[in-house]
């Protein structure tokens, strides 16, 4: 599974593989070997390269708190596939939003007609890619202008979707 991590103002990729009770994971390219067990709710005993580590984990408002050995890392996870669609879907701008798909995937809904006023937040498309159903929201306010796929598309990454003045 790939994933995008947030903690201290820094977002790195974040890729785990799992085999056996073992993990393999790669942070920002760096792969770790973990052999990792949860040994109650929200206690995993983790074994990185020969050392021990109890993690106590909990999670609140989206952000998990780790605490390993008396320090605290606020970690705030997302699956990577989210986190495109999330960061890059919606490319805005003052002068209007020209909405590109962030990733390929199938036009689930579209959600707009052209002539249509929108308000930042409202929902533009519906976009499926890995099996989960995304909503896509405007960035912008304003007028759509043009609707250039239709439910039932395959699309590319990159592909003009909506566009708002």
């Amino acid at each position: 599974m790939k994933f995008e991590a947030q903690h201290a103002g820094r977002t790195v990729p974040v890729e785990v593989a799992h085999a056996g009770g073992r993990f393999t994971i790669t942070i920002d390219g760096e792969a770790i070997a973990v052999d990792a067990r949860q040994t109650s709710e929200g206690v995993w005993s983790l074994l990185l390269d020969g050392p021990s580590h109890v993690a106590n984990v909990t999670e609140q408002d989206d952000v998990y708190q780790v605490d390993v050995e008396g320090e605290r890392y606020p970690i705030r996870v997302e699956e990577e596939s989210r986190y495109i669609i999330r960061t890059r879907g919606a490319g805005g701008g003052e002068r209007g939003q020209i909405l590109k798909a962030p990733m390929p995937g199938k036009v689930v809904l579209v959600e707009v007609t052209v002539g249509q006023t929108v308000a930042v937040g409202d929902g533009l498309i519906v976009l499926e890619a890995m099996k989960m159903e995304n909503q896509i929201k405007a960035a912008v306010a304003g007028t759509v202008k043009e609707i250039r796929a239709q439910a039932g598309q395959a699309v590319n990454p990159g592909d003009v979707l909506v566009v708002i003045e």
